[in-house]
């Protein structure tokens, strides 16, 4: 299905799964909004790869646990492009504590976080719903399989993506019927995260029933999906980990 005439904003679209989704979005034809809070310069990488596919991109700085930044961000988005169609929150923050290590899971941990992977996926999403609703727009969250299984890098981002799959469901719910909401669940997936943990993706890799470790563009294929079709499908959470959860 083709994009074209629709406009996309993508939070953390500088590198991995956002910049991804970002340049398939621009490859259905859509003008895609790359936002960034500290990869400055690969966001305008990002976004110049996005121009030389033939549409409009724009670059935002906000942090999306500020308020006001993200507001701000969405009335430029709309004061240049007139609409806002497509929201997916890839803007996230991890911290890698061993599960059993509970004195080391420190209160600046469940901040730093919380305030990303919950709140700012909350804030952009309640800036963009009024123009969203106007063009029966979608939004997907990008969560984590860890807010299902517990897992994760930490037990805090497990219980962060727990809370970001569940505020999912509660928008699909408020929003609807002009606006579906849905999630994608990423296992380990091979970004910037990942560098520096070679044996461990490797091991991951042997026990995943398709024997391999995500590329971002894996993950970008599920979320074009549900934006793209899926026109009856809101609330809902789909996991891409190669059947590691099963």
């Amino acid at each position: 299905m083709s994009l074209e005439g629709k406009v996309a904003l993508v939070t953390g679209s500088g590198t991995g799964i956002g910049r991804a989704v970002a340049i398939d979005l621009a490859k259905r034809g859509a003008s895609v909004v790359v936002n960034y809070s500290r990869s400055e310069k690969e966001a305008q990488r990002t976004s110049e790869e996005i121009k030389s596919l033939g549409v409009s991109s724009q670059v935002y700085k906000a942090a999306v646990n500020d308020d006001r930044q993200v507001r701000e961000m969405i009335k430029g988005v709309v004061d240049h492009f007139g609409q806002l169609d497509i929201l997916v929150n890839n803007a996230g923050a991890t911290t890698f504590v061993p599960h059993d290590d509970l004195d080391d899971l420190h209160e600046e941990h469940w901040d730093q976080v919380m305030d990303v992977n919950v709140k700012g996926l909350f804030f952009t999403c309640r800036a963009a719903a009024d123009e969203l609703k106007k063009s029966k727009g979608c939004i997907v969250n990008i969560t984590s399989v860890a807010g299902l299984s517990g897992g994760g890098s930490s037990i805090a981002y497990s219980a962060s993506k727990a809370a970001a799959i569940s505020v999912t469901k509660s928008l699909a719910r408020v929003l609807a019927p002009e606006i579906r909401v849905n999630s994608v669940a990423p296992g380990v997936v091979l970004t910037r995260w990942m560098e520096g943990k070679e044996e461990f993706v490797e091991k991951h890799s042997k026990r995943t029933p398709l024997q391999r470790t995500a590329q971002p563009e894996d993950v970008s294929e599920m979320v074009l999906s549900l934006i793209s079709g899926a026109s009856f499908v809101t609330g809902q959470t789909v996991v891409v980990d190669g059947g590691n959860y099963i």
